[in-house]
């Protein structure tokens, strides 16, 4: 698992984002406009800890953050096409690492992986 995290990693890297950034930029591209706390919960980010990644992310244009009319306090997010161009292109290069690791698998043993990992995902922490 950490060598797939690390191949994930350097792919991400080589396009000038990081983890949280890719993460952000997926949660924005599903659901197109979300407030920075909605968006922090979504991702399982600190909402203050968010902010840094929020700014480099609109800096270099690919998200775009606008007060929310209904709340001004509140900021609305949403991905810009460079933002979305950028996650597709580390998507794409991301599954075709994965797929690089998963092609030993026969395809029933990928499916059962596959259910194991969305139950694994399905469990929340409790204290």
């Amino acid at each position: 698992m950490r060598r797939l995290i690390a191949a994930e990693r350097s792919v991400l890297q080589a396009h000038g984002v990081s983890m949280w950034g890719y993460s952000v930029l997926t949660a924005l591209d599903e659901s197109p406009v979300r407030t920075q706390a909605a968006l922090a919960e979504a991702i399982g980010a600190d909402k203050t800890r968010i902010i840094a990644t929020l700014d480099e992310l609109q800096a270099a244009g690919f998200i775009e953050r606008h007060p929310d009319p209904a709340d001004r306090r509140a900021r609305l997010l949403a991905i810009t096409d460079a933002g979305r161009e950028l996650k597709d292109t580390a998507q794409a290069e991301i599954q075709r690492s994965e797929e690089r690791w998963l092609s030993v698998l026969d395809p029933a043993d990928r499916d059962v992986f596959f259910r194991a990992l969305h139950e694994m995902t399905r469990v929340k922490d409790t204290p």
